[in-house]
């Protein structure tokens, strides 16, 4: 709106968004979740079976989780990062840092949230319209959550087979 205060509904329906790449793929995540965007830093990699876990990083000395969600988000993997975005994941009472790896700049946009349509994917929490472009913002709790991660290891373990 340009010369007329923003009312209160209008500045509840708008929010700002970071824009990001994942693969070949532009997502959005609630800016208010995003701690930083992290130069790349060395992964370390150890034996799990969590099936997006890639490894840790060490941010400011706490020990990071980064969850390889490209091939959820784009159907395969991704190799190339230049990034790693850390951001706030709640479950429950609990809260902890997460990192995505990102293969681009990120930018922030403010924009009105399309809700979900039905059928679409948890990870999803809807889209924004950026530019003619649409753009879907994750849900980071539903993408990177135990169960979800059991469900994406065993939709890999169908498309191996």
């Amino acid at each position: 709106m340009t010369g007329a205060a923003m009312t209160g509904a209008e500045q509840a329906s708008k929010h700002s968004y970071v824009l990001l790449h994942v693969g070949n793929r532009r997502f959005a995540l609630r800016s208010e979740l995003v701690e930083e965007l992290a130069p790349p830093v060395r992964l370390h990699h150890f034996p799990n079976t969590t099936a997006l876990i890639a490894g840790v990083i060490v941010r400011r000395g706490r020990i990071v989780p980064v969850y390889d969600v490209s091939r959820v988000l784009c159907g395969r993997e991704s190799s190339v990062h230049r990034f790693y975005l850390v951001a706030r994941r709640e479950f429950g009472n609990e809260t902890e840092a997460s990192a995505i790896p990102v293969n681009g700049e990120c930018e922030l946009s403010n924009s009105e949230l399309i809700p979900a349509q039905d059928g679409q994917a948890a990870h999803f929490m809807g889209s924004l319209d950026v530019d003619g472009e649409k753009i879907q913002v994750l849900n980071l709790e539903a993408l990177v959550s135990p169960r979800a991660e059991s469900a994406h290891g065993a939709a890999n373990a169908e498309v191996r087979a």
